[in-house]
């Protein structure tokens, strides 16, 4: 099934080509009035290639219809808002990814999330988070303001203590494993998860590793409102909002919620991984 991003780039591609086409010129002699290789025309038409801003303007005034450029340029937009990489949020550090986060859950009353190698950002500790953070300005070479990130982390999940807002989250129980900080902070991150279970707000699921499973575990996502999903990838933050993305992933993390365990079997899980950590 393709994406909302996807099904919009190819629209973005079929408006380029109807004004091409409306200009009366082949792939060819546009390509040569933009100088460009022939190639990258047929990308942009099929969707195959994200337009610049400079593309589209460059593109429009070759067709003669520099009056459609505000259309295009509103295209992109709505694209770049489905699709964010993480090296433009990034630019200036991950204090204004968290900051823009905490706004954005202001707004929202249920989630629905799964993990599959990585605490949840509403539960983890500042050791966990501190680590996560430096992982993560490491592998996309961005600006170190570590420290405030976990501040303003800290501070997104004061929503975990606001009234009407609930939780529902599986961790596959890899993640409990994944040591992305010192044995003793993930000591310290494992006693936080087993405190929120049982919380009025919070249902915390842990997928044994080996539990029957009804779908492959794949990658993990987050459900706003039952409205928006969203999906973290290496390079970038997908944003989806289409009825069937938004019933697809509601399908799966259900499938998947069938072999979580919940209570006292969630605490066991938890308890082994922690008794499992190296000794310091």
């Amino acid at each position: 099934m393709s994406t909302d991003f996807q099904t919009a780039r190819v629209a973005l591609g079929a408006r380029l080509r109807e004004l091409r086409t409306d200009a009366g010129l082949n792939g060819k002699e546009l390509a040569s009035r933009l100088v460009w290789q022939p190639s990258k025309v047929s990308r942009l038409e099929n969707g195959k290639q994200t337009a610049t801003a400079a593309d589209l303007e460059a593109w429009a005034v070759a067709a003669g219809a520099s009056d459609a450029v505000d259309d295009l340029l509103a295209r992109l937009r709505n694209l770049e808002a489905q699709h964010q990489s993480w090296r433009r949020q990034l630019s200036a550090g991950h204090r204004a990814v968290q900051e823009r986060i905490g706004a954005e859950q202001q707004v929202t009353t249920k989630w629905r999330g799964y993990e599959t190698s990585v605490i949840p950002g509403l539960f983890q500790t500042p050791d966990y988070a501190r680590h996560v953070f430096l992982h993560g300005s490491s592998v996309h070479r961005s600006p170190q303001d570590t420290e405030d990130a976990v501040r303003a982390r800290m501070r997104r999940q004061d929503v975990l203590y606001e009234s009407g807002k609930t939780f529902r989250v599986l961790l596959w129980e890899a993640a409990l494993h994944v040591m992305l900080c010192p044995p003793e902070a993930m000591a310290g991150q494992l006693d936080r998860l087993a405190g929120l279970i049982g919380r009025d707000n919070v249902e915390l699921g842990v997928i044994p590793l080996g539990a029957p499973a009804a779908t492959t575990m794949k990658h993990g996502f987050w459900i706003f409102d039952e409205q928006r999903v969203t999906v973290e990838t290496v390079s970038v933050e997908l944003r989806l909002d289409g009825a069937q993305d938004i019933e697809l992933y509601q399908r799966v993390w259900d499938r998947l919620n069938q072999a979580a365990s919940y209570g006292a079997a969630a605490h066991r899980l938890i308890a082994r991984a922690r008794t499992g950590l190296p000794s310091t």
